[in-house]
C-alpha cells in the first residue's frame, strides 16, 4: 500500500502505534480516490484498501442503516440472536440510537468473546474468577478478530450542539462514539471507528476536540495528482481529449485545480459530450462556476476588465503592486508580502483598487463574501470549506471587504456565543502559514483598521499596510473624475471639466455622485442639450461635501497610523510625529 494518500498513510500509522483507534475524516470526502488504477468512493476505499484484511466492517447512515460490507454472516447470526426475527427489525438498524446501540453490544460482544480466548490461554489459577461473557452461548472459534465500523455523514448522528440540549438520543449518540474512542479494550483491540463528514466542525465538539480521537483531512488533489488524474481520463474515459483541447493538455491539470476529480471530470465531460474545444477562456469560466457551487456561494471570483491604469492617483500604490506582481510572475514567492491592508475613508477607492489589480495581477481573485451562519458550526464548517479549496487553487489573491466586521474578535462576545472569537482564531491560524507565502495572498479593506484585532494585522499576516485618501489637489480632483468617467462609460474630457473651487474637499464617493447628478440632468435636458461642462459646474456648486468631518478625519489618521511606508502618505501626514499623532486621534475619538 505504498501509493497510499497521506492521509491514509497518517491513519494506518496512528492505529498501529496504538495512538488512536477512532478517526474523523472530514473535507474533500465525496470525490473519487484512485488505486490500484480503480476510482473509489472514500466509504469503499475504506472497506476494499484500508480493512481489506478485515474480519468485519459494518457502515451506518441515517438513510441505509446500519449494515454489514464484509462479514454479513457473523453481523446477521448475532442480530438474530439478539433481536430474534423483530418485525422491526429495519426500523431498529436506521434509526441512529438504535442503531448504534446494536453496534455498541456487536462490539462488546466480541471484546468479551476475546477475553474467553485470552483467559482460556492463562492457567486456572491465574483466572479463577470466570468472565461474564463466559455465559454467552456462541462458539468463540467464529469470533471476529478485526472489526471497522464507519459511520457515514456523521453530523446527522453527532452533530454540533450541546449535547444534551440537543435531545436525549443525540446525547446517547454523543456518550457511544466517545466511548469507542476512549474505552481501552477496543483501543487496545483490532476495533476501529471511523466517523465521516464534510466539515469537522459539523459534528459535536466533545467528538471532535477528544484527545483519544485523530482528524484527519482529505483535501482537493494538487496540481501533480490532478495532473495524474487528466492522464487516466484521457486514457480510459475521453481519448479524444488532447485532440479536443486548446489548452496544452500537459498543462491542463494545472489548470483545474481547485476542483476536485469528480468536479474536473463534470468540467471535461461537459464540453466533450457537447463537442466543445476546451479553450482557456472556456476553462476558466466552467472552473469558476463549478469552484462557487462547491463553495456554495462562500467564495466569489472577481471578474475584472480594468487594470491599475483606470486607478487616479495614488502612483505609490500602483508601482508598489505592479512590483509584486512582477515578482509573482518570475516566481520569487519569498520575496512577496503574506497580505496587505488597505485602509483609508470611505469613498477612497480600496475596493475598486483591488478590482483593478485583479485585471492584471495574472492570478485567480476571489471575494470571501459572507461565511457567518445562524447554524450552530456552521460558519466554522463554512471556514474550513473555504479554506481547503483556497489551498488547492495554487496561486490566488484572497479579498476580504469590510475586514472589521468579517474577521472576528480574539476574545469573542457574550453575544455571539464565542463565535466571534473561533473566527478571529481560524483566520489568524490560516493566514500566518508561511508554507501559502505567494500562493494565498490576503488583501484586507476596511474604513476602520482600529477596529482590527492587532494579532491580525501583525507582520507576518497583512505585511504591507496601505493608506489611501481623498485626492487634495484640483488636478487630483480632475484626474479622479476622468476616471469614474471612464468607469462609467461616458464620453467625458479634461475640457469639458469646470474649475473646481479652493479648497473644495470631495472624496472619491462624492465625486461620482456629482457626475450621475450632472449625467442625470443632462439626460432630462431637452433639445438642444447644455453642455456637459455647464452642467457639472451648476452641480459642482449646489454639492455639498459631507458633514462627517471629523469622523472621516479621524478614518485617514487611523490609516496614517498603521501605514507601513512613508512612500504612500500624503506630505502633510509625512510630518507628524507619533506623538502628535496619538494626540489628534485621542481627540477625535469622542465624535467616533
Amino acid at each position: 500500500m505504498s501509493d497510499l494518500p497521506r492521509w491514509a498513510v497518517e491513519m494506518r500509522d496512528l492505529f498501529r502505534s496504538g495512538s488512536a483507534a477512532q478517526f474523523l475524516i472530514h473535507g474533500n470526502v465525496f470525490d473519487v480516490l484512485p488505486h490500484d488504477g480503480r476510482l473509489l468512493s472514500l466509504p469503499s476505499f475504506l472497506d476494499d484498501v484500508m480493512f481489506s484484511t478485515y474480519d468485519v466492517v459494518l457502515r451506518y447512515d441515517r438513510s441505509r442503516g446500519a449494515r454489514a460490507t464484509r462479514g454479513a454472516e457473523d453481523w446477521g447470526n448475532w442480530l438474530e440472536q439478539a433481536l430474534g426475527r423483530e418485525g422491526n427489525l429495519q426500523s431498529l438498524l436506521r434509526e441512529p440510537g438504535s442503531a448504534l446501540e446494536l453496534i455498541d453490544r456487536y462490539l462488546l460482544r466480541t471484546l468479551h468473546l476475546q477475553a474467553i480466548k485470552h483467559d482460556a490461554r492463562i492457567p486456572q489459577s491465574a483466572s479463577r474468577i470466570p468472565h461474564p461473557a463466559s455465559r454467552i452461548p456462541h462458539p468463540a472459534s467464529r469470533t471476529p478478530a478485526r472489526i471497522a465500523v464507519v459511520i457515514e455523514f456523521a453530523e446527522f448522528v453527532v452533530p454540533r450542539g450541546d449535547a444534551l440540549q440537543l435531545g436525549g438520543g443525540f446525547a446517547a449518540n454523543t456518550v457511544k462514539v466517545l466511548g469507542w474512542a476512549n474505552d481501552p479494550g477496543i483501543s487496545q483491540a483490532n476495533i476501529v471507528t471511523v466517523l465521516i463528514s464534510e466539515g469537522l466542525r459539523d459534528m459535536n465538539d466533545l467528538v471532535v476536540d477528544n484527545p483519544h480521537a485523530a482528524a484527519l483531512h482529505v483535501p482537493l488533489p494538487d496540481e501533480a495528482e490532478m495532473s495524474t488524474y487528466v492522464q487516466a481520463l484521457a486514457t480510459s474515459q475521453f481519448p479524444e481529449l488532447p485532440a479536443r483541447t486548446e489548452v496544452p493538455f500537459d498543462t491542463l491539470g494545472a489548470r483545474l485545480t481547485g476542483l476536485s476529480r469528480v468536479g474536473a471530470r463534470t468540467a471535461i465531460g461537459l464540453a466533450l459530450r457537447n463537442d466543445k474545444a476546451i479553450t482557456a477562456a472556456w476553462l476558466s469560466k466552467v472552473k469558476k462556476d463549478l469552484i462557487e457551487r462547491e463553495c456554495q456561494g462562500l467564495l466569489e471570483f472577481i471578474e475584472s476588465t480594468f487594470t491599475l491604469d483606470n486607478v487616479a492617483g495614488h502612483e505609490p500604490v500602483k508601482a508598489w503592486l505592479r512590483e509584486d506582481t512582477a515578482l509573482l510572475r518570475k516566481g520569487a514567492l519569498r520575496a512577496l508580502p503574506m497580505g496587505y491592508l488597505i485602509s483609508g475613508r470611505i469613498g477612497t477607492g480600496k475596493t475598486f483598487l483591488v478590482q483593478c489589480w485583479a485585471g492584471e495581477i495574472g492570478i485567480p481573485c476571489v471575494v470571501l463574501k459572507n461565511f457567518r451562519d445562524r447554524w450552530v458550526g456552521a460558519t466554522e464548517s463554512n471556514l474550513e470549506k473555504i479554506f481547503a479549496v483556497l489551498r488547492a487553487v495554487g496561486q490566488v489573491v484572497v479579498f476580504v471587504d469590510e475586514a472589521d466586521q468579517a474577521a472576528g474578535k480574539r476574545g469573542g462576545g457574550d453575544d455571539d456565543s464565542g463565535l466571534s472569537g473561533r473566527v478571529y482564531s481560524m483566520l489568524a491560524k490560516e493566514m500566518s502559514d508561511t508554507r501559502n507565502r505567494g500562493k494565498i495572498i490576503w488583501v484586507f479593506a476596511t474604513s476602520r483598521p482600529d477596529l482590527l484585532e492587532v494579532d491580525l494585522k501583525r507582520q507576518g499576516r497583512l505585511d504591507v499596510h496601505i493608506p489611501l485618501f481623498p485626492p487634495e489637489t484640483s488636478a487630483e480632483r480632475e484626474a479622479l473624475l476622468l476616471a469614474i468617467a471612464k468607469k462609467l462609460k461616458f464620453p467625458l474630457t479634461a475640457g469639458d471639466l469646470p474649475p473646481f473651487a479652493d479648497g473644495q474637499a470631495l472624496g472619491g464617493n462624492e465625486l461620482e455622485g456629482v457626475l450621475v447628478r450632472a449625467l442625470r440632468l443632462h439626460e432630462l435636458s431637452g433639445e438642444p442639450r447644455r453642455p456637459i461642462r455647464e452642467i457639472l459646474a451648476d452641480v459642482l456648486k449646489e454639492v455639498r461635501p459631507s458633514p462627517h468631518t471629523r469622523k472621516l478625519e479621524y478614518m485617514d489618521l487611523v490609516a496614517v497610523k498603521e501605514c507601513t511606508d512613508a512612500r504612500f502618505l500624503p506630505e502633510r501626514f509625512r510630518t507628524l510625529t507619533p506623538e502628535e499623532l496619538e494626540t489628534r486621534i485621542d481627540a477625535l475619538q469622542r465624535f467616533v
